[in-house]
């Protein structure tokens, strides 16, 4: 038997009763285009996070966020790359573990590519980097938190790899 999933009412109200505003604007000037429908979904929102007092926590949200991050109680916090990664590359990639061989080369989707500096039958990791723009791969391995490689491919080299 399922059971239906239950929000906390803090949270369901004031974005049921958003959604709710939004129909009932889009009811009210005969708006039946998605596009039309976004600007009122952009001006309640606005509205909404500038303007509007929050029922629970009787502050504007927006003001309440500013608030909390200048103080030091937002969980939002700069981003910066973990060591030992040098790139954003090496954090927002698709990542595959391959194993050298003899001969310290690798095997990735019927492409062999030779990985210096490191030991045959080693494990390495890749990261796959697209770049759509000029249609390459990019291919940055790494050996115990170091770069060994970093290399640029055409796409056409790798055709099972899907973006």
């Amino acid at each position: 038997m399922l059971f239906p999933l239950k929000a906390k009412g803090k949270v369901e109200r004031p974005y049921c009763w958003l959604q709710d505003r939004i129909v009932r604007t889009c009811a009210r000037e005969n708006i039946s285009i998605i596009r039309d429908a976004r600007e009122v979904l952009r001006y309640e929102v606005n509205r909404y996070n500038t303007h509007q007092v929050h029922s629970t926590t009787s502050e504007i949200p927006e003001v309440r966020f500013n608030r909390a991050r200048e103080s030091g109680q937002s969980f939002f916090r700069p981003f910066i790359i973990p060591k030992p990664y040098l790139h954003l590359d090496d954090v927002f990639c698709l990542r595959e573990t391959r194993q050298t061989d003899g001969y310290r080369k690798i095997s990735l989707w019927n492409q062999t590519l030779q990985v210096p500096k490191v030991d045959p039958y080693k494990e390495v990791n890749v990261y796959i980097i697209p770049d759509r723009k000029s249609q390459t791969i990019g291919i940055r391995i790494w050996h115990e938190n170091r770069l060994v490689l970093s290399t640029c491919y055409p796409r056409s080299m790798f055709p099972k790899i899907h973006f």
